[in-house]
């Protein structure tokens, strides 16, 4: 990942940085925060995840979605700037709730599932790999790993992206790329789900989204990914 220090700059002014790239949309960073874990939630059905881990987590944005996922009793988010985890721990101060240097990850237990939004392309090529192993052995085993990325089949992410402080000098993850990145990690790809199609003003068709879900469309796409048990 780039140094902590790049991302302890915008921990004051992450969420006012974001939303000026998301403003295209028409949405809150609520909205996409919020719809990611409905997704997840309809694709988990009615499978419990007790412990979830937020890789990546920031000042903890997805933190109240994720709670509300099936079974869950405790949520750990780790990331490796310490401001914006202190932002995180200052909003979110709740029972079964913890933030975490990324540093310790080894020391927190193994979970039911891991969660990352828009994390990777910050990571630098050559870390990828290790970042990715580091998730699949803090899951136990048949665990659950929920990868988003901004999709870079859409033009409209890009835009986005560039009108992001903290994005512009991303480099993306094809979804083809991401797949290979992660089966050899370990993990077995369980689908790719393309979502949030249609900006605000076009919302009436938003219904087509989930039966497009598998054509590159989307702003955003997630793998779902399992922890193969023999390994």
């Amino acid at each position: 990942m780039p140094p902590p220090s790049e991302f302890d700059g915008f921990a004051d002014k992450h969420d006012q940085a974001l939303q000026s790239g998301l403003d295209l949309s028409g949405e809150k960073k609520d909205f996409f925060a919020q719809g990611r874990v409905n997704i997840l939630a309809r694709l988990l059905g009615t499978r419990p995840v007790p412990r979830i881990l937020d890789y990546g987590c920031g000042t903890g944005s997805s933190t109240p979605y994720l709670l509300s996922l099936p079974g869950n009793t405790s949520l750990t988010g780790v990331d490796i700037s310490d401001k914006s985890l202190d932002r995180a721990r200052e909003t979110w101060q709740q029972p079964h709730v913890e933030f975490h240097n990324l540093s310790t990850i080894s020391q927190l237990g193994s979970f039911d599932l891991a969660f990352s939004n828009g994390v990777f392309h910050h990571i630098p090529i050559s870390e990828r790999a290790t970042a990715l192993r580091q998730i699949y052995h803090s899951l136990k085993p048949d665990g659950l790993f929920a990868f988003w990325e901004n999709n870079p089949w859409n033009p409209g992410t890009r835009w986005v992206m560039s009108r992001i402080p903290f994005d512009r000098d991303a480099i993306m993850l094809w979804p083809r790329g991401a797949r290979r990145l992660l089966s050899q990690a370990g993990f077995e790809i369980v689908l790719t789900h393309f979502a949030f199609i249609f900006p605000k003003p076009l919302g009436f068709l938003r219904f087509t989204e989930w039966p497009l879900r598998h054509l590159p469309f989307g702003a955003q796409y997630m793998l779902l990914a399992r922890k193969k048990s023999s390994l």
